[in-house]
């Protein structure tokens, strides 16, 4: 049995909480300028009330210091699902209860939008289309039976494929071992980041079929995975995933590993899939080849909530990850967050948070701190949930707001060897979420380093130090818990945050499910000149003089990776260079 004074002192941290409390304000929203934009007639991520730009925050003497009226407050704002085993702590984030009141009518407003949402109304009105994620994990609430359908049959199709590939019943054409045995998985943003973070957090120590991914277009990491593989990458299930089929990142990586499969002597369609929307270039492609396997992506799913589609089901079901309780724990947290209570409401709860700690203008950013190595990559995997959501530069009316909230995280308690040391004394530019699992090992697993005392309880110390230092100095967080980490929990934090970054975005009233647009791009075709070309000679030739800098450093990279050929001068001195180039494609290489 653990003792407490043997957890308590594994972490120096923990008694350091007696600094005066200095007064703090919170600033009234400011106003921005406006810029006409059109919308059509009704969108649901507009109904949030203006009124919510007006609330000014109360002002209030700094962060509750009693520690009997502290532990009445955490009572009080205890949230607890049991059924999930999951707890959320907002008790050291310092909003009061006359903000909460001021905030209510936009966040029933935003519930009820997030109700429309899941009815199949248009909430993506730079776009027109639904947003569909939710009927995912529970296709009953699809608004059309063949909407409903097309989910069951996709979840079905993935469990069968995955079954016969990891029995054996499906084997790559040429591989003496006589099933597959590694998978590379090709895709980029929401179709890497979901994937990689769920392989990390729940694949089991041996899986049947071990993952790697291709998730740039670096073309030293695509070698790198490719040659890690070695002789396997005769037993190697291919997963390409982009929806458009279009993604540059991602066609290069094929290129590149259909080119080594043409090496080693390998027929690619027998082991390749598909994962893209039907009737895209992709999805045409693997059919027209004949590759073993297509499953589709969906029109009303974004890629960075698309980790229980297939994007984030086929390669967890490979690894003989339980993907029904995903989708159960996903399901049970989406029941939760319906609830127009929000002290009842985890998500609103969030979201609540967010809006008091960033003053509802992004003005901190969001660190998140899980304290488990399994759990590393979850800051990953929110950085682009929340910062491609909530990033965004005009709201739905049209104003210029440059919303959005940073989020930056490392693991506990590597974290204390890392940037603690800011968090606690440095700039106060930042809320921090903590993630805290219950279950050190597996019952029966664990064992004492000394009397009384685990490793795991050295994680716990180190955590709940940290937490009361950063709070003793002013500093606000928040405390997810789950009591482990196994298929249903993940499901249940993804659908969490997830839903809370839908609320926030209806209470800020920007668009959170647009995907962003292209890049400016351009094409540069130069057929075999004559004599070689100044910068200038190439930018007017590509009829864009004004990107003479951008053209500079596109042939400065091509130069060094002979494919462009410098005559005079040298990269050092753009000026003195003229080049000679063959045919190019810019919008390729930068799109």
């Amino acid at each position: 049995m653990a003792s407490i004074s043997g957890i308590c002192s594994s972490s120096p941290t923990l008694n350091h909480q007696n600094h005066s409390t200095p007064k703090r304000r919170r600033t009234p929203l400011p106003s921005f300028p406006s810029r006409p934009k059109p919308f059509p007639p009704r969108s649901l991520a507009r109904e949030a009330p203006a009124q919510l730009s007006s609330i000014t925050k109360p002002h209030h003497a700094g962060l509750e210091k009693d520690s009997r009226a502290l532990w009445h407050r955490y009572v009080e704002w205890l949230y607890q699902h049991k059924e999930l085993g999951l707890y959320l702590d907002v008790s050291r984030v310092g909003f009061t209860d006359e903000f909460v009141r001021e905030m209510e009518p936009g966040f029933q407003a935003a519930l009820r939008a997030m109700e429309d949402l899941e009815k199949g109304a248009i909430a993506n009105p730079d776009e027109g289309r639904m947003v569909g994620h939710y009927w995912l994990r529970d296709s009953s609430r699809a608004p059309t039976a063949f909407l409903k359908t097309q989910i069951d049959n996709t979840l079905d199709a993935i469990c069968s494929f995955a079954n016969d590939v990891v029995s054996g019943k499906i084997k790559p054409p040429s591989s003496p071992e006589g099933r597959f045995t590694q998978i590379l998985s090709v895709g980029i943003g929401g179709s890497a980041l979901g994937p990689q973070f769920v392989a990390e957090a729940l694949a089991p120590d041996n899986p049947p079929l071990k993952i790697r991914f291709i998730d740039n277009t670096d073309p030293a990491g695509i070698d790198h995975q490719i040659a890690q593989l070695g002789p396997e990458l005769a037993s190697t299930l291919v997963l390409v995933i982009s929806k458009s089929g279009g993604t540059p990142e991602t066609r290069n990586g094929l290129l590149e590993v259909q080119k080594a499969f043409r090496e080693a002597g390998l027929n690619f369609p027998k082991q390749g899939v598909a994962i893209t929307q039907e009737n895209s270039l992709l999805d045409n492609t693997a059919r027209i080849e004949g590759w073993l396997a297509r499953f589709p992506m969906f029109d009303w799913v974004g890629g960075r909530t698309s980790e229980m589609s297939a994007v984030g089901l086929l390669p967890a079901a490979l690894q003989s990850i339980d993907i029904r309780e995903m989708l159960a724990g996903a399901a049970l947290m989406d029941e939760a967050n319906r609830s127009t209570v929000i002290r009842n409401n985890p998500a609103a709860l969030l979201a609540l948070c967010w809006y008091w700690a960033t003053d509802g203008v992004g003005s901190k950013d969001m660190v998140i701190l899980p304290y488990k190595d399994s759990l590393l990559l979850f800051s990953r995997y929110l950085q682009q949930l929340v910062m491609e959501s909530l990033g965004k530069e005009f709201d739905l009316d049209g104003n210029r707001v440059n919303q959005g909230i940073s989020v930056y995280g490392n693991k506990g308690s590597t974290d204390q060897h890392a940037y603690i040391q800011q968090l606690r004394e440095g700039v106060h530019n930042f809320f921090v979420t903590f993630i805290e699992v219950l279950r050190d090992r597996p019952p029966g697993h664990d064992w004492e380093l000394e009397p009384g005392v685990t490793c795991g309880d050295y994680l716990f110390g180190m955590l709940q130090g940290t937490r009361s230092a950063l709070y003793a100095n002013n500093r606000e967080s928040l405390t997810v818990t789950v009591q482990e980490v196994n298929p249903r929990s993940v499901g249940a934090l993804i659908a969490l945050y997830e839903r809370a970054v839908g609320i926030y975005a209806s209470i800020v009233n920007i668009n959170a499910y647009h995907q962003p647009g292209k890049l400016y791009t351009f094409d540069i075709y130069c057929k075999e000149p004559v004599e070689p070309l100044t910068l200038e000679e190439v930018a007017d030739r590509c009829h864009a003089p004004e990107d003479i800098e951008m053209i500079y450093k596109i042939i400065a990279h091509m130069a060094a990776n002979d494919r462009a050929l410098i005559a005079e001068g040298n990269c050092g001195s753009p000026r003195s260079i003229k080049v000679f180039l063959g045919e190019c494609n810019l919008d390729e290489l930068y799109a």
